[in-house]
C-alpha cells in the first residue's frame, strides 16, 4: 500500500512539471511580430505564423525578435561562383535553454515544398552546428551540436557576441567563428550556390551587424 501511494504521488509531482517544460518550450508572443525590412523575405519553421516574429532595422543592423525559428534573406543575395558571407550576432538576452543563430548558404525553393539551404550556427553554451534542409527534413553535416573555444558563451546577463563567416571557394567551404576555422568540407559541385541569408532559431532576441555576401 505504501509502495502504491509513493509511485502515486510520484506520478502528482512529475505531471505539473512536464507541462511546465513543454509550456516553456512554447513558441513565445512577440510585440509588433510580423515585421519585417524592406526587401527581405522570411520563412518559419513549420511554416509557423510571422506574428510572433519581428525583424527590423536598428542601429545600421537588423534586430531579430522570435517566438518560431525563422530564416530570412534578400533575393538578391545569390552568388553563382565563390563567394564569402559575414555576420556578427549579438544575443542580447539569455533563453530559458540554449538557442542557436547563424548563416546560411545554397538557399534554393526557399518558399516552396522542396526548400533547401545549408546552416551554420552557433548557440549560449559555446557550441556549434552545420545542418542541411531538403524539404521538412533535416539532416546533421557535424556529428552533433560540437563545442570551439573559439564561440563566445553567455556571460552572466546573457549576452554573447559571435562573428560567424563562411568562405565557398571552388573546391572547398570554411566555416569560422571569430576568426578561427571551425569547420571545413568539399563544396560538391553548384550545391553551395543559391541564397545566403540568416537564421535565428525560436525564442530569441538577437542583433545582427555587417551582415554581408561578397563575391570571391
Amino acid at each position: 500500500m505504501d509502495i502504491r501511494l509513493a509511485l502515486a504521488t510520484l506520478a502528482l509531482m512529475t505531471t505539473p512539471l512536464s507541462a511546465q517544460q513543454k509550456m516553456a518550450d512554447m513558441d513565445k508572443p512577440v510585440e509588433g511580430g510580423g515585421q519585417l525590412p524592406a526587401g527581405w523575405s522570411a520563412r518559419t519553421d513549420k511554416d509557423a505564423a510571422m506574428t510572433n516574429v519581428k525583424i527590423a532595422p536598428m542601429g545600421g543592423g537588423i534586430h531579430a525578435t522570435t517566438g518560431p525559428a525563422v530564416i530570412f534573406w534578400r533575393e538578391a543575395d545569390a552568388p553563382a561562383t565563390a563567394f564569402h558571407t559575414v555576420a556578427t550576432f549579438t544575443q542580447t538576452k539569455a533563453p530559458e535553454h540554449p538557442e542557436a543563430y547563424g548563416l546560411f548558404i545554397g538557399g534554393k525553393d526557399l518558399k516552396g515544398a522542396g526548400q533547401s539551404y545549408t546552416y551554420f550556427v552557433v548557440r549560449q553554451d559555446g557550441m556549434f552546428l552545420i545542418r542541411a534542409r531538403e524539404g521538412a527534413t533535416t539532416k546533421n553535416i557535424t556529428t552533433g551540436w560540437t563545442a570551439n573555444d573559439a564561440i563566445v558563451k553567455k556571460d552572466d546577463a546573457g549576452k554573447a557576441t559571435n562573428k560567424l563567416e563562411i568562405l565557398v571557394g571552388k573546391d572547398k567551404v570554411t566555416f569560422s567563428a571569430n576568426g578561427k576555422e571551425v569547420f571545413s568540407m568539399p563544396a560538391a559541385a553548384g550545391a553551395m550556390n543559391g541564397i545566403v541569408g540568416l537564421r535565428v532559431n525560436h525564442n530569441l532576441d538577437v542583433h545582427i551587424d555587417g551582415f554581408g555576401v561578397h563575391k570571391m
